[in-house]
């Protein structure tokens, strides 16, 4: 049976809750491999609106097993008050519905303190982080001294590992002028929190091998977007593991070789939260037109979103790098109304034309973008579930764009309820 993997080909903020949400339908297990609560997928199921953050899309479909993959970075306390959340909400979730591999590593209360405090220094660049820890918490799995999720069933070894952390962590905090850690109390919240997260610990990499041989269908459900990969995003303003495909199987344990599918997710035009380069940003009334129709404003802390044109040359270079099949592209009904529509093909700098974009970063902050002028539709395309619904310039759009991006469109996403989707292509055909 075909394993998929979803990733978002642009800055995050592509739709990927809804599509994994929909794809989830069709797989026994949804895995998350990379990144923490600092990604947020909003889901509209039957008119319920749910909002995840750490836990894995699928887990609102009844009957499916959800995994945290040894690639994310897992906020414990967080995913406590998520889980009541959906509770409440009527989700049923137990140790039978939600893994945690047992190698995860754990984001402790100092690691968002870290996060913030660095954000607000005037003399570094701002980099325009969540504030989460996402960050420090990625340098302490590097540096060898993370607590991770199995480190919380010996009290012995807890207590020798938050020594660790904690000689690096004081000698960083005296620098920047701020105490020492309570060690006893962390100890403390790490021993009261630690039966809750271990009713889910398991070895997530052999469940899923097994679930494989058995025949069973996996999707792996990426955070963020390509463009905010530590290796290939627009770096510095990059998120702090890598987002593209090749992590799903480092981030949960897998052989490459168990991916069937890479499916992009892909918006209709651009969007970007925080600070970095930005080629196709606009700043007037169709910036302010995608803004409200699309309701740009970020999952996870609120922040309104920079909004642009589409970048057929930034998406070609994701497809490229994940090696997309075949892409989702959502909030196409967010571009109803819009008179005419421009696609970037290209950027020019110092009267240089590029087919991509350049790598150093003073670089990208200047390339202007070359942009195509195709028209655009005043009939509604929101809620369309067929070809046949659409307008002849929104589907000529569309395939200009699987033109420019060497990758045709799978699926397409017409608004934010689950069955408003047009299936094209099935990532799960074997």
């Amino acid at each position: 049976m075909a394993n998929v993997v979803v990733v978002g080909a642009q800055w995050g903020d592509e739709g990927k809750g809804k599509i994994v949400d929909w794809l989830s339908a069709r797989a026994d297990i949804i895995a998350r491999f990379q990144g923490g609560h600092n990604a947020g997928h909003t889901l509209v199921v039957d008119g319920t609106v749910y909002k995840l953050h750490a836990l894995p899309s699928g887990v609102v479909r009844p009957g499916k097993l959800s995994v945290i993959g040894n690639g994310v970075v897992l906020d414990p306390w967080h995913m406590i008050g998520e889980i009541k959340a959906l509770c409440a909400q009527g989700v049923k979730i137990s140790p039978e519905t939600l893994m945690i591999a047992e190698n995860t590593p754990l984001i402790l209360p100092l690691h968002a303190e870290l996060d913030r405090i660095r954000d607000a220094r005037k003399d570094t660049a701002k980099i325009g982080t969540t504030g989460r820890g996402i960050g420090p918490a990625y340098e302490d799995k590097v540096g060898r001294r993370a607590i991770r999720v199995a480190d919380l069933a010996d009290d012995a070894t807890l207590r020798a590992r938050v020594d660790r952390t904690l000689a690096h962590h004081d000698a960083l905090r005296r620098g920047l002028g701020l105490p020492r850690a309570d060690r006893a109390a962390l100890l403390a919240m790490l021993q009261k929190v630690a039966p809750n997260i271990l009713a889910y610990a398991g070895p997530v990499w052999k469940v899923l091998t097994e679930q494989h041989k058995a025949g069973h269908r996996i999707l792996f459900e990426g955070a963020q977007g390509a463009l905010l990969d530590i290796d290939f995003g627009t770096y510095p303003f990059v998120t702090s593991s890598n987002v593209i495909a090749g992590q799903a199987a480092t981030g949960t344990g897998i052989g490459p070789g168990m991916i069937d599918f890479v499916l992009g997710i892909v918006k209709a035009y651009t969007t970007r939260v925080g600070e970095g380069p930005f080629p196709t940003e606009i700043d007037n009334a169709d910036g302010q037109h995608l803004g409200e129709r699309g309701h740009e404003f970020g999952t996870t802390t609120g922040r309104k979103r920079r909004c642009g044109w589409f970048d057929a040359v930034l998406v070609r270079h994701s497809c490229a790098i994940s090696g997309v099949n075949g892409i989702a592209l959502t909030k196409l009904d967010v571009l109803d109304g819009l008179g005419e529509l421009n696609i970037c093909i290209g950027y020019e700098l110092d009267g240089v034309r590029f087919d991509n974009l350049p790598v150093a970063a003073d670089r990208q902050a200047r390339v202007k973008p070359i942009y195509e002028v195709m028209a655009g539709w005043r009939d509604s395309t929101r809620g369309a579930r067929s070809w046949a619904e659409l307008p002849a310039e929104a589907v000529a759009y569309i395939r200009r764009i699987e033109e420019l991006i060497q990758c045709p469109v799978a699926l397409l996403s017409t608004s934010p309820a689950r069955d408003d989707t047009i299936m094209v292509s099935d990532p799960f055909a074997d």
